[in-house]
């Protein structure tokens, strides 16, 4: 009987972890560049005191959804996106490098390049990219170079500012953090990559495909209740017994 209540308990305490997991999937549905989580279930047996007679179900997030999200042209000279595989590097709260496909740029007050978290764009050596204010024109190139015309300057008169680090790190070595930006599972920083090219006046959305994080949802609240059910089973069976063994 334990065994039958224990997996029934295990099993409703993991699907709320997984409601979890899709619930922030759709709270994210309009971040741009935002990538889905996905998770997956699986039995585990419970070590301990004694031999391992007993298994519960474990709810993990192996990773995420990173196929890209639907282009959006918006025209705005801050905003890019990153065409096909590749990731934009900026500072995060840390003071580390983490990876995002969010190209909503703005320039911050001190003239810093920052994205739509406030994080400090970083160029290829790794620092911040500052942007000497004012400017008349804003350009980022296809190669993530960071073009600006300043004001009073001739219309020919564009000068480079910094180049915008772009890696491509393989999908399998990286992870997303609780700051919501990627890193490397070994904790390396990731090489720049001149291949990675960007497209400016546009955005990524993110790939979140609501109709099925919504099915989803229905479908895991159903198992919810269903694991419900069995523990009311198990409790109706356990004060059966209890009645036969007072009647004997």
């Amino acid at each position: 009987m334990d065994k039958f209540l224990y997996i029934s308990m295990s099993g409703a305490k993991e699907n709320m972890n997984a409601l979890a997991i899709h619930s922030n999937n759709l709270a994210n549905a309009n971040k741009t560049g935002f990538k889905s989580s996905f998770e997956q279930a699986r039995s585990m047996q419970v070590y301990g005191q004694g031999q391992p007679t007993r298994v519960f179900a474990l709810t993990e997030e192996p990773g995420q959804n990173f196929d890209s999200g639907t282009m959006q042209t918006t025209g705005r000279n801050l905003d890019i996106s990153v065409q096909g595989d590749g990731w934009l590097v900026v500072e995060s709260p840390l003071g580390d490098e983490g990876m995002t496909r969010a190209g909503g740029l703005n320039i911050d007050q001190s003239g810093f390049l920052v994205d739509s978290n406030k994080s400090r764009v970083l160029d290829t050596k790794g620092e911040p990219i500052f942007v000497p204010l004012p400017v008349e024109k804003f350009n980022i190139r296809q190669d993530g170079m960071v073009e600006i015309r300043p004001n009073g300057a001739p219309a020919d008169g564009m000068e480079e500012v910094a180049q915008l680090k772009l890696v491509n790190p393989n999908v399998k070595d990286i992870m997303r953090g609780e700051d919501g930006l990627f890193r490397r599972i070994d904790g390396t920083v990731p090489e720049l990559d001149i291949n990675v090219r960007v497209q400016s006046g546009t955005l990524e959305a993110s790939n979140v495909n609501l109709s099925s994080e919504l099915t989803s949802l229905i479908n895991l609240q159903r198992h919810f209740e269903m694991q419900v059910k069995m523990m009311k089973n198990a409790e109706e069976i356990d004060k059966s017994s209890e009645t036969l063994l007072s009647i004997a």
